[in-house]
């Protein structure tokens, strides 16, 4: 997949092309619908399937106070949007002058003149353009002026649920990481470097990481069922998101269990993956510390049937 940062990368006479426009957050079962589409057509009429994006997420611009926490960092989306097999991905600074281009200059000068537009693809709820002024209906409207077929999809839902990255956002906000894996159709995941504090150096011994510092949107505090990649390796584990109260702690941490362990070598640049696949309880503040690991060794048991369980399935 060939990544441009900006339009002037797009080479000269790029395409013809079919365009799916949006944030992507999540690159979830509605956006792979939509984005599949677009490289099968493409596919059948010698064209170029292109995707197109805008980082920073327009609402940290046009809304900094809402506290936006994404769902895939910019590069998880990019490798969960290569995966679709798009032949290019426009990722587009979202500043000041994109901001203020009306839903008729971002048709003409982006979807016709740079990228050749054959066929747009977008959700029934696609806005564009300065404000959000423009609609699908707006954008079928100006594809007929332009010289290019605009396909609408309905709203797509899983067992009475939307699957849109807002919705998917409130149910791991909530803890519903179960839930959220249907309509992702992956386990939610978050990706960073081991924290510092646990003695890491070039032998790792202890069953237990912390992950460093995140930003984007993580579960709600509570305990889960999770896998962990430590570098090359892949652990069953279990996860406790929060403050630790038993410990007194106020600090924010993210702390996972590994089940599976054996001792590996982990520098402190190392990559830590965790995939959440279930909840299994609250964090909860214990009397004393053989409470809570009395109640991590009841934790570990559950995990170790649900990993059993799953096995056996396969």
């Amino acid at each position: 997949m060939q990544v441009f940062h900006k339009l002037d990368d797009v080479p000269a006479g790029f395409g013809p092309s079919l365009v799916s426009v949006g944030n992507f957050d999540g690159v979830h079962r509605a956006h792979a619908h939509v984005l599949g589409e677009i490289v099968r057509r493409a596919r059948e009429q010698g064209a170029k399937a292109i995707a197109v994006t805008f980082e920073p997420h327009p609402a940290r611009i046009l809304r900094p106070d809402s506290g936006l926490k994404l769902l895939t960092p910019t590069a998880e989306k990019v490798r969960l949007l290569a995966a679709t097999g798009i032949d290019a991905l426009l990722m587009l600074p979202f500043a000041r002058d994109l901001s203020l281009m009306t839903p008729r200059q971002f048709a003409e000068r982006i979807l016709k003149k740079k990228l050749h537009a054959r066929e747009v693809h977008e959700g029934f709820n696609f806005r564009f353009g300065h404000k959000a002024a423009g609609d699908v209906e707006m954008l079928t409207h100006l594809g007929k002026e332009l010289g290019f077929e605009v396909k609408v999809y309905p709203e797509r839902r899983l067992r009475g649920e939307p699957v849109s990255s807002s919705h998917i956002r409130k149910l791991i906000a909530g803890g519903r990481v179960s839930r959220a894996r249907h309509l992702l159709a992956r386990p939610f995941c978050i990706l960073g470097a081991p924290g510092r504090g646990r003695g890491l150096g070039s032998k790792y011994t202890v069953p237990t990481i912390n992950l460093a510092r995140y930003e984007e949107l993580v579960p709600k505090d509570g305990v889960y069922i999770t896998c962990t990649r430590v570098g090359n390796e892949r652990f069953e584990s279990v996860t406790n998101v929060g403050n630790r109260p038993t410990f007194g702690a106020d600090s924010f941490a993210i702390e996972t269990h590994l089940l599976n362990f054996h001792p590996i070598d982990i520098e402190p640049e190392s990559e830590v993956e965790i995939y959440f696949l279930t909840r299994l309880r609250d964090e909860i503040k214990f009397p004393s510390v053989e409470a809570l690991r009395e109640q991590i060794a009841r934790d570990v048991k559950k995990a170790r049937k649900y990993f059993h369980l799953l096995r056996l399935r396969r």
